[in-house]
């Protein structure tokens, strides 16, 4: 039998495959997975009041397609600003006593949406699920969702990295932000290349403008409208040990994983609150959940 036939039986089958309802079930209403009307809504006004004088306490700088780490006390600011040109960056955050409680992407999106900005907070991982940090206030919020459905500040994306380079194209890239990450935590805790690879997680994409593509559904990155001065200001909810790269992507316009892309640094402060203004502030508790997982 000829190609002819066979084509035709496969449309023949892929149409009776089509349930005649398709239309009506395409037409079903969703339902948000995890309605956080019960979530008790963060202090936004006390936490921004209390950091209208801020200063600054300590202040790191990312070096272009390289990180940087730095130490935020409980109940102070991390301001991440872009300072000489469009730069994005990968933001990995720890319990700076417990390293084994890191930020959450993936909670941190179900809860918030695809990208993040003032109001919005970063939750940990199992078995704490607290609020790591939260967003007070962003310079870029005016951007909101484009129409490619870009929008700033993503969770969605991991991190570029060596492995799926090598995968992808056969490099060997050592600048990529998953190794800048793996080498600022190694120096910053102490700890060897190898273990600190391990607690590298996804990040918040700071800066970066992303989405999703409406008709093939892939994650799509264009330029960062990111400029000097801009900044992203995380009220640390506990002790933070913060690594920030500054992504080889720069402004992510074209490629990432690149020693051809134009990039600059990142600079992170570290901004102490004016005197009394948060004497009514206290840390989240751990999670509440007993652990018992039915046994």
């Amino acid at each position: 039998m000829g190609l002819f036939f066979w084509v035709v039986i496969a449309l023949v089958k892929e149409m009776t495959d089509i349930p005649s309802d398709a239309a009506a079930r395409r037409a079903i209403q969703p339902v948000i997975c995890y309605p956080v009307d019960a979530l008790p809504p963060p202090p936004l006004a006390m936490y921004q009041a209390a950091f209208a004088d801020a200063a600054v306490i300590d202040s790191v700088k990312a070096a272009p397609r390289d990180a940087a780490a730095i130490k935020v006390p409980a109940g102070h600011v991390l301001r991440m600003t872009s300072v000489e040109g469009a730069q994005v960056g990968d933001l990995n955050l720890f319990n700076a006593h417990d390293l084994n409680e890191r930020f959450y992407s993936g909670k941190t999106r179900a809860l918030h949406g695809t990208h993040v900005s003032t109001g919005d907070r970063l939750w940990s991982s199992f078995p704490q699920l607290r609020p790591m940090a939260t967003v007070i206030r962003d310079t870029l919020d005016w951007y909101g969702i484009d129409g490619f459905g870009g929008s700033v500040h993503d969770v969605i994306g991991t991190r570029c990295d060596p492995y799926t380079g090598n995968l992808l194209n056969g490099t060997q890239y050592h600048h990529c932000c998953h190794s800048n990450l793996t080498r600022a935590l190694s120096d910053a805790a102490g700890i060897t290349l190898q273990d600190a690879e391990l607690l590298v997680h996804d990040v918040l994409n700071v800066f970066m403008c992303t989405g999703f593509t409406r008709d093939t559904g892939q994650y799509f990155m264009k330029a960062s409208p990111v400029r000097p001065g801009d900044h992203l200001d995380l009220f640390a909810e506990i002790d933070l040990l913060a690594v920030l790269s500054a992504c080889p992507g720069g402004d992510c316009s074209a490629e990432h994983s690149s020693d051809a892309a134009p990039c600059y640094p990142l600079l992170m402060e570290v901004l102490s609150p004016s005197d009394g203004m948060l004497a009514d502030w206290a840390a989240p508790p751990l999670n509440g959940y007993d652990r018992s997982h039915g046994r």
